[in-house]
């Protein structure tokens, strides 16, 4: 029979075709491969709880705006079952992973305050407008800043809001803490380039964390017993309202017993991060300018010309570096705080607390390898039952369409896995067990035809008979890794499941089909 012959059935067709099509597209949008083989960092991120196919969408399109706005554009998030995410990035500085890290952790919150009243919030923030400014420098400062813009909205409603408020400063929080206390051992430590009193200080701490029933008590808790009572008093009369506290790592020690036999939540600080920024904007105003440990990022005094009635639409979040650092580290922190709070802004709100694991970081050198490795597998694999064949048919006729609807096979997972996921480790190991239950599937048939080719039964029926056998083999392997393909605990392994599922799959519908194709010809002449 001429090839030209076997070219003419269409199920012969249809594999060539795909095979084609899926080359060309192989070649426009390349295939994905896993940090497995060309390096990278995966961060697990385990949620604070179980949340529908919403919200996880929306979790990790969060995400992923967040992280590429860092600056790490390749980055991949992958939502693993219900309750876990993987974020894969290239691999990058250890200081850019804690960072990525710190970024992943936020909730990303954004609350602006005046007066003890909301007048901004995240979902105000147009996404799109947000913007970074260089770095600054001004004398010995170092500047930054990040500016947005708001829906028509919610700038009515600021300018609601302030309205009558001129020179009271508004208060840009970003993840401002909820059910949370804190405590600072003796008076407060004041940023020693402001002048103001420690009278003054308290007393705009205190106006900085007030919020209607969210406001942040703050209390000063002296090395007396009469000033340890008095903070053990105010936690008995809250009523259990605030389970979090933040205190001094100083504290009184009395005080600290007390809170962690209560079963506080106890976050202690160190002098230099309980240490607030001031700005003495008049003789008579102290405003805290910011707070990291409460999430205040800046206090801008609003203008006269924007609280009686006028409407604004575009707002800034800026800050100072510290002046401790040099002029390029000054650079460097400006930098990096710019693009840290642009990345959280951008990404919004997440729907649900998550909990940033211990990265997984592989060099590309040492997946290049794992790379070689894996595909010098699959070849010897090939090469395995390539010498089974032979011995078991001796004739060449049967080896080599065995052998190219098998290596089609692969061809074809590895394009749809790559072009659509990521091709991982577990995915090269469920491609390399495809070989083995492939070849399984072709044997039987072809055994079907030789066995029973002395028989008058026409060859269409020998194909039915073996094709029974194969549909039921792949029934049975696609049933048994659906467990794992659905499974939450067993994340590293869901591209073996991947890969077999699509490979039975694939083997019954296309490639088993062609090759009977093939013989049936061959045979029926």
């Amino acid at each position: 029979m001429k090839f030209t012959d076997y070219l003419k059935d269409r199920r012969i067709l249809v594999l060539i075709f795909i095979g084609v099509a899926l080359a060309a597209l192989d070649l426009h949008y390349g295939l994905h491969f896993g940090i497995e083989f060309v390096g990278g960092t995966q961060i697990p991120v385990t949620l604070e709880h179980s949340v529908n196919a919403s919200a996880m969408s929306a979790l990790i399109t969060a995400l992923q705006q967040r992280v590429s706005t860092f600056g790490l554009k390749e980055v991949t998030v992958e939502g693993i079952g219900s309750s876990e995410v993987y974020v894969i990035v290239p691999t990058v500085s250890e200081s850019d992973i804690n960072q990525t890290i710190g970024i992943i952790q936020s909730q990303g919150r954004f609350d602006g305050i005046v007066n003890g009243r909301e007048a901004l919030n995240g979902s105000d923030i147009l996404k799109g407008s947000i913007g970074q400014l260089s770095p600054t420098i001004t004398n010995n400062t170092v500047s930054w800043g990040v500016t947005f813009f708001t829906t028509q909205s919610a700038s009515n409603n600021f300018a609601h809001v302030v309205f009558g408020d001129a020179n009271k400063p508004l208060y840009m929080f970003l993840d401002r803490p909820t059910n949370t206390a804190i405590f600072i051992n003796g008076s407060v430590p004041i940023n020693s380039t402001t002048l103001t009193s420690q009278a003054a200080a308290a007393a705009a701490i205190t106006s900085a964390l007030a919020f209607g029933n969210q406001t942040i008590p703050f209390q000063e808790v002296y090395n007396t017993n009469s000033s340890v009572s008095n903070a053990e008093r105010f936690l008995q009369q809250s009523s259990g309202k605030y389970k979090n506290i933040i205190a001094s790592a100083g504290i009184n020690r009395t005080f600290l017993s007390y809170l962690y036999a209560n079963n506080y939540t106890v976050k202690l600080e160190s002098r230099a991060n309980m240490t607030p920024t001031f700005t003495q904007v008049s003789l008579n105003q102290t405003v805290l300018e910011s707070w990291p440990i409460v999430g205040l990022l800046t206090a801008p005094v609003l203008n006269p010309s924007i609280t009686g009635g006028n409407v604004s639409d575009s707002y800034e979040i800026s800050g100072v570096a510290p002046t401790t650092l040099n002029k390029q580290q000054q650079l460097t922190y400006a930098t990096s705080q710019t693009k840290q709070i642009a990345s959280i802004l951008s990404g919004g709100a997440l729907p649900v607390a998550v909990i940033a694991g211990t990265p997984t970081t592989i060099p590309p050198t040492l997946g290049s390898h794992f790379l070689y490795i894996s595909g010098l597998a699959g070849v010897l694999a090939i090469v395995f039952v390539s010498v089974f064949i032979v011995i078991r048919y001796k004739k060449m006729f049967l080896v080599v369409p065995i052998l190219l609807t098998t290596m089609m096979e692969l061809f074809i997972i590895v394009s749809i896995i790559g072009l659509i996921g990521t091709i991982d480790l577990a995915a090269v190991a469920g491609m390399i067990a495809v070989v083995g239950t492939g070849v399984d599937a072709q044997i039987i048939i072809t055994d079907e035809i030789i066995a029973r080719g002395s028989h008058q039964s026409s060859t269409k029926v020998l194909l039915g008979n073996a094709f029974y056998i194969v549909w039921a083999d792949a029934a049975l392997l696609v049933l048994a890794m659906l467990p794992l393909f659905f499974s939450t605990s067993l994340v590293s392994v869901i591209g073996f499941s991947e890969s077999t599922i699509i490979g039975a799959l694939l083997g019954v519908m296309i490639t088993r089909p062609a090759y009977g194709a093939i013989l049936s010809k061959h045979y029926s002449e």
